[in-house]
Formats: structure tokens, sequence, C-alpha cells
């Protein structure tokens, strides 16, 4: 039986393959670790660990995620979103396993109006988005069976995110400010855990960079406007702009990503945003 590695189990990814693995059980081992239980950032360590394990597949969902915090803590996020990929990459090239590293659509600078594609050019804008490049950048070049998954504006029913903060929110103001000129793709991790597990089931493997994220663009005023919907909330949202809002980090103003490569080479038909919203907030709601 094939074993697959899921490092980073108890984010937001790593909970939503947990859900699933069952219906796999009779296929594959899986091997759920966690920060405390695999240090990425110590070689030695994961390199015991893959000697111990031998996974066939490596799902990397583990990563400083902390985007404002990034600029302060530099050093950890590139600890994390690049070493650590670096020190699991070189382990996969060692044991032969097939790297799938989840990346994000902060790579872009999002100066454009059009979607990117997997191949235009990377200019991320802050600390949280460089230290993500560098590890896709570490991950291929070290490691030739590495797929690198780039998803955006990724929520759950799992630990904290967009949705659960306005849900929280809703409960507590009559009245909330939302920025209104961003833009992206809101994608149910849920969604991104199937489409990884339907790359690993496909048997002729292309790797490489690809896309994956609900469809179409929004902003995160109406992704709020929506949730305000579906959780029949009375909350009034005034839309604010960037410069209303002002962050430590840099976001992309337009971060939008083609999904046409994923489809075409795994047959993976992402979903429209708003039916995967619908799915979370009712189970959320239960």
């Amino acid at each position: 039986m094939k074993k697959i590695l899921v490092i980073g189990s108890n984010g937001q990814l790593g909970n939503c393959i947990k859900k699933i693995a069952e219906n796999f059980e009779n296929k594959y081992e899986f091997i759920f670790t966690d920060s405390q239980t695999l240090d990425i950032t110590n070689s030695e360590q994961v390199q015991n660990f893959f000697y111990d394990n031998k996974p066939d597949f490596c799902i990397n969902a583990s990563a400083y995620t902390a985007v404002d915090l990034a600029e302060k803590e530099s050093e950890k996020a590139f600890a994390v979103n690049a070493d650590g990929v670096a020190n699991i990459a070189e382990a996969c090239v060692e044991f032969n396993t097939i790297l799938i590293h989840v990346s994000t659509d902060y790579v872009f600078d999002g100066e454009t109006n059009l979607d990117y594609s997997e191949d235009d050019f990377t200019n991320p804008i802050g600390v949280y988005g460089q230290s993500k490049m560098k590890g896709e950048e570490l991950a291929l070049d070290i490691n030739p069976k590495t797929i690198i998954l780039r998803t955006s504006w990724l929520y759950s029913e799992f630990n904290k995110n967009f949705v659960k903060t306005m849900l929280n929110l809703f409960s507590q103001k009559d009245e909330l400010g939302i920025v209104a000129d961003q833009f992206g793709q809101p994608t149910n991790a849920n969604d991104l855990a199937e489409a990884i597990m339907t790359i690993i089931e496909n048997g002729n493997k292309t790797f490489g960079v690809f896309h994956f994220s609900n469809y179409p663009e929004t902003t995160w005023f109406e992704f709020a406007k929506k949730i305000a919907e579906f959780s029949k909330s009375n909350v009034k949202l005034n839309p604010l702009t960037t410069e209303q809002y002002p962050t430590p980090a840099k976001r992309p103003k337009r971060s939008t990503m083609s999904l046409d490569k994923i489809e075409a080479t795994y047959k993976i038909e992402p979903k429209h945003w708003e039916n995967s919203l619908e799915d979370c907030i009712g189970i959320l709601s239960i």
C-alpha cells in the first residue's frame, strides 16, 4: 500500500485531507504530522522521518501564513516557507517521493487586469509572498518530481480564516467596512483537498506549477456580502478602499489566476466560489 505523508495536518488543508482520507483507506496509508511531530526547519529530523516512513507522496500543507506579521518576522517566514521546503524536497529526492507543495497567489504583484498563467512573471510585494516564491523555486530546483499548487483566499470550517472571522464579527457588530478594490478567487480548502487526491490518483503525472482555486474572481467586499447572505445576517457592509484600510503588508490588487492548465492536464473542474461558500456556511451552521 502506498503511503501519503501530509505535513501541516493541523492547518485548514490538512484537516480537510483528514476528512476525506477514509475514502481512500483501502488504497493509501496516510501519515499526518504537525509542527510538534515534524519540524521541517530541521533537515536532520526531516531526513530521519523520511527514512523511517518512506512515503510515496508528500503533501506539504504547512506554511507560515501570517501575511502582516511576516513583515516583522521575515527570518521565521523564510525558515518555514523556503528553507523548510528545501529540506522536504531534498528528502523527497532521496526517497523517490512525489512532492505536492501548496503555494499562493501572493507570488504575483497584482498589477494586471488579466488572469495570471503559471508561466507569468512572479513579483511578490511582501515578505510572505517572497518567502513562498523562494520555496517554489527551491522545491522545483531540488526535486524534479514536484507539483506546485498555487491557491488563493483559502477558507474552510477549520481554523482561522476570512469566512469564520466574518461570521464572528457579524454576531458582534451592526456595521462593518470591507475592502472592495482587491480582487481574487476565494477557495474552499475542501475543494483543494479533493483536487490533490485527484492528482495523486492520476497515473500519468505531469510535474511543475499549477493554479487551483474556485472561480470566478470577486472582491473581499462581495465575498463578505455573500457570507452575510448565506448566513442570513443583517449586518450592514460598507465598501472601503485599500487606502482606507492600511495593513503592514501590501496585498496584490488583482491576483486572479487562470485555471486552464490544471483542468486540461488533470481534468479537474473548479467549482463556482459561491457554491463552495454555501457548502461551508451550511457546515458551520449545523
